[in-house]
Formats: structure tokens, sequence, C-alpha cells
């Protein structure tokens, strides 16, 4: 939509929230408030979109660095809507075509009820044009006022209404689509004779309607999508009705979640068909999970990347890593940022990776530490084996060649190299390169002394009669 303008109206402190951050930064199932009605919007295409700021604007602009074409005006001090919108005047100066204006903490619009409300506004060649719903209990929003021919003639205040506008049903969302030709010779004579002595973009309405412009009304069927968040307590359940989407879209894709209510998967994930989810798994950020995988109860991953056919364990964590085709994990695994598990290898219980990369087939089965070490295939790792990678100053790497040995209880202390096919005898500390084919045992020399434990039991026995 080239001609389209978008203005995010994200300035309010949100006081309700008790909260110093600003509340669009607040996360909704995995991503800030803003970030989804900024993915909203990506999907219209549009020729700009402004974000009107003021509470924590630092704060806002910083989170949102990664999204270079979006252009800032500040709202100083938060004189109301009306105000607000004003503020965008200088980044909207010299375009043509339509503004869409939108709220930085209504996260549930789509973008088909958006293009809806943009087509419908171009067909009528209207000036403006409200998205509207209708409400069992409308307590709280603007009403929206029709004349004798049913057209909109105004939208009122809950706090300015009278007791018969209080009873009308249909409310303003305070979404709406307007004309760039005529917004701002209007939005510039906005007074603030009001309750909240504030300037409502509401106003405007009443206003184009003197002025003779066409002004036109998009009722949705549901206001489910118009929800907004104020408080903690809408969070958790805007949050719940989003999560509730996702699952419902991964189970008609092909995925089985057996305890959707328990299972929170981030919008940017992406699972493959018959793959199963267990109780109790969070699948974050932008996590991919391929096909046929088993990920089972309570396990976490984060911005991780998981081939086809692997298995997850209980209590299992991944964080920022890759696993490939039929690798398992777990169970009480971490795979720690910057780790590769190859195809087919084994992490098992208590087994902690980091910046590791372990090779096609290898296995890590019990109780190890890998961090900073680069394994080859087919490799080995003991019960209670650890790469001691930190010297206390710097980091080292550990280079473990295809088909080693590693027995139990190891220390394999950085940097050192174990060459292809070696073996490390079990409790050995190593500190120097192994080579290939080669057998190193680095640990002291076991001492007996026959019937010691046996006289010093008879030493600690009482004498008779001793209490």
């Amino acid at each position: 939509m080239t001609d389209l303008h978008v203005v995010i109206l994200a300035a309010g402190k949100g006081t309700r929230m008790k909260s110093a951050m600003p509340k669009v930064l607040h996360p909704l199932a995995g991503r800030p408030l803003i970030e989804h009605v900024l993915s909203t919007v990506d999907a219209l295409k549009t020729a700009s979109t402004v974000l009107v700021v003021g509470h924590g604007a630092n704060q806002v602009k910083a989170a949102l660095a990664h999204r270079p074409n979006l252009q800032y005006v500040v709202q100083s001090p938060q004189l109301g809507t009306g105000h607000a919108l004003q503020q965008a005047e200088p980044a909207l100066k010299g375009k043509k075509g339509n503004v869409l204006v939108l709220y930085a903490d209504v996260p549930l619009l789509e973008a088909s009820t958006l293009q809806r409300l943009v087509e419908t506004h171009r067909n009528a060649k209207a000036a403006a044009t409200v998205l509207t719903a209708e409400l069992v209990d409308p307590y709280g929003y603007g009403r929206i006022v029709r004349d004798a021919g049913g057209r909109i003639e105004r939208i009122v205040e809950e706090r300015d209404a009278s007791s018969a506008q209080r009873a009308i049903r249909e409310i303003n969302s305070g979404i709406y689509a307007l004309s760039m030709k005529p917004l701002f010779e209007h939005l510039n004579r906005l007074a603030a004779d009001n309750a909240q002595e504030e300037y409502y973009l509401t106003d405007l309405i009443a206003m184009l309607r003197q002025s003779d412009l066409r002004v036109e009304t998009l009722c949705l069927d549901s206001a489910g999508e118009l929800r907004g968040v104020n408080s903690r307590l809408d969070l958790a359940d805007l949050s719940q009705e989003v999560r509730q989407r996702k699952n419902r879209l991964l189970m008609m894709s092909g995925v089985t979640l057996e305890d959707p209510a328990t299972t929170y998967v981030d919008a940017a994930v992406t699972v493959g068909e018959d793959t199963v989810l267990g109780p109790g798994v969070r699948l974050e950020g932008r996590t991919t999970i391929g096909e046929g995988c088993r990920i089972h109860a309570g396990c976490r991953l984060t911005n991780a990347t998981v081939e086809d056919n692997v298995v997850v364990l209980d209590y299992s964590v991944i964080v920022e890593s890759s696993v490939g085709t039929g690798a398992q994990i777990g169970p009480l695994a971490h795979i720690r940022p910057q780790s590769v598990v190859g195809a087919a290898a084994r992490v098992g219980n208590f087994v902690e990776l980091k910046k590791t990369t372990l090779g096609k087939g290898s296995k890590a089965n019990h109780l190890a530490y890998l961090g900073d070490a680069k394994i080859g295939e087919g490799v080995n790792i003991g019960a209670g084996t650890i790469t001691c990678n930190y010297d206390g100053v710097d980091k080292h790497q550990t280079v473990i060649e295809d088909g080693v040995f590693i027995g139990s209880d190891s220390q394999l202390i950085a940097p050192v190299t174990i060459g292809k096919d070696a073996y490390v005898g079990a409790g050995s500390s190593i500190t120097r390169d192994v080579p290939a084919g080669a057998l190193a045992i680095a640990r002291g020399q076991q001492v007996v002394k026959p019937d010691w434990a046996t006289r010093k039991k008879a030493e600690r026995r009482p004498a008779k009669g001793d209490h």
C-alpha cells in the first residue's frame, strides 16, 4: 500500500502497569507489546511508519533499533490522542494518501482487519473511517453517536456521555483510517474543552462532519481484536489468547500438543509435521523444530535450531544452539549458546555444553561439562569428564579428534588436543597434547595396604563396658 502511512501512538506511561519500564516494552507471549503491532503493520507493506513516543522514549528506541526504517516523534507533555497525532505532522509533511492510526498497546489486531478498514475508507472516498464494534457492556469506551439517517455524527467519551449516550452499545476502537489532505487542517483546530482537559482525537469526527466531509465506519463482528493492555492482568489475559492462537495453528498444521494449556510457543517459532510437544514445553524466540521430533515435558528451547527426528528428553534447556538429525538430548541437559550437536549424537543427563561442537555420532551420556571444545565424530566422553577451559583470565579451546575415547572422571586442561583414535584413561588430568592412536594416563600410582581398614575398625571398637 504505497500511499498508506501508519502512525502508532506509544507515548503513554501506562500508570496501571506500576512499572519503570514503558508499557509498550512489556513482553506479551515472548515479544514486546509494540512488536506485535509492528508485525501486523509489516504485513500491510506501508509507505512509512511513525511512532509517537514519550515516556521512556530512549528505551523504546533502543528496543527497536533493529527496525531502522521507523520514524520517531516525541509527545511531551502527553495531552491526549489528538495532541499525539499532531506531533506526527512534521514526519508526514508533503506526503499524500491515507494515514492509519494505531495504538502500541492493542496487540491482537489482525492485518486482514486493517486491510478491510483501509479498503472501506478508499472505496467510500471518506475523510475518515472509524473501526467500531458492539459490546454487551460498553463501559469505559467512547460511544458512536449516529444521526437520523444512521451515519456517524460524533464520538462521545464515557466520562462526557449522557445517560442516553451511555446506553449505546457501539463503541469506538480508536483505530482510524484518515485522508491526509484534510487531516491536519482540522486536527490543529481541536480544543481541550472536556473533563480531562485533553485534545481528543475523537473530536475530529464531529469536526469533519461539520465541514460536510464524508465519515464512514467499519463495524467488526467480534470485538476480541480490539482488546488493549492497561494492566498486568490484561497482559496475562492477552498473552494467553496469543498463545492459544499459536497452539491452534500448530495443531492444525500437524503438530501434537499433549497439553496445549501448558505449552508456550512464541509467534516466530516454526514446528514441523509429526512433532510431539509434551506438557510444559516452552519454545521461545525464533526456534525452529523439524519433523518427527519429540520434545518431552518441561523443556525450554530459545532461538534453537532442531533438525528432524530429534528427541529432547525431560527438563532440558537448549539456547541459541543447533541439534542435528536423529540426535538425543537429556534428560536434564543444558546446551548453552553457540553449541552444535551433530547428527545422531547423544547428550545425556546432567551434561552441559557451552560454545562446543559435538560431532556426528559422538556421545556424552552423563555428568560432563564440555566448554569451548571442538569434538569430532564417533567420540565417547565418559561420565564426570570436564574441559578446564578457563585459566582465570582467558578461555582456551579443547580439541578432541574423531574416534577418541575419554575415560570417566577425566579433566582436559585447555589448550589441549587429543589426537584421532586416542584413549585417555579414567581419572586422568591431561595437560599436554595426546598423539593420534596413543593412550594417555595421568594419575597418581595406586597404593594398597592390606588389612589397614580392618585394623582401624578394631581400634575404633569401644572396650567392653564403655558407653
